[in-house]
């Protein structure tokens, strides 16, 4: 588990394709932290490290990975965030993340609103009804506030600290994204149709 707060800008060294996916090759300094077989979100993507170094790590991204996220089209030289597993002891300073991506978003807009940074996004409509506004949402891993919603997707404001720590910092138009919708809100959606599905009625009306 994750909390969506990046620990670090890794930068890919390298990424080696095969027929089973891809082996991703990442320098960090949250190298010498990791494991082999130790949990890792990419870009919001939780993969499993393979080998550790002093500055550098591996990790294997299975063919249905790159095709449900962003890290299919990651190359050599491309800027990732990082975020390690959530230790027992430690603070969820952000939102429950699992590093399982619901889907690929794209940059609609990008403007300036003070000192902050307002980032449109479009979304796959089937994602869109877990989205609420102030509600949490994972976009390439950080843990971020729905500041709006619009048609067709939902908008976040990014705050300097988050512009300079991570990559969504340098988000253009255009440039697609990892998307991870709050768990408790898949949860409550499918309870809710299987409330649907058994009763043959909408749901029940408060007293």
């Amino acid at each position: 588990m994750f909390t969506g707060l990046i620990a670090d800008l890794g930068t890919v060294l390298a990424v080696e394709r095969d027929g089973e996916g891809a082996v991703l090759r990442v320098r960090t300094t949250l190298a010498g932290e990791l494991r082999p077989g130790d949990s890792v979100a990419v870009n919001g993507v939780c993969l499993t490290a393979t080998r550790a170094a002093e500055d550098e790590f591996e990790a294997h991204a299975i063919a249905e990975t790159l095709r449900r996220s962003t890290l299919g089209a990651l190359a050599a030289g491309a800027s990732v965030n990082l975020e390690l597993a959530l230790r027992a002891d430690g603070r969820l300073g952000g939102h429950v993340v699992q590093g399982h991506v619901d889907g690929t978003g794209s940059v609609a807009e990008v403007r300036e609103e003070g000192s902050s940074r307002v980032v449109a996004i479009d979304a796959d409509p089937a994602l869109l009804p877990l989205m609420v506004e102030k509600g949490s949402i994972a976009v390439d891993g950080v843990s971020l506030t729905v500041s709006a919603l619009r048609p067709g997707g939902f908008e976040v404001s990014l705050i300097p600290e988050t512009l300079a720590r991570t990559t969504l910092g340098r988000a253009l138009v255009a440039r697609p994204v990892n998307l991870e919708v709050d768990v408790l809100a898949k949860h409550v959606q499918k309870l809710l149709q299987k409330w649907e599905g058994a009763s043959g009625e909408g749901l029940p009306s408060p007293d």
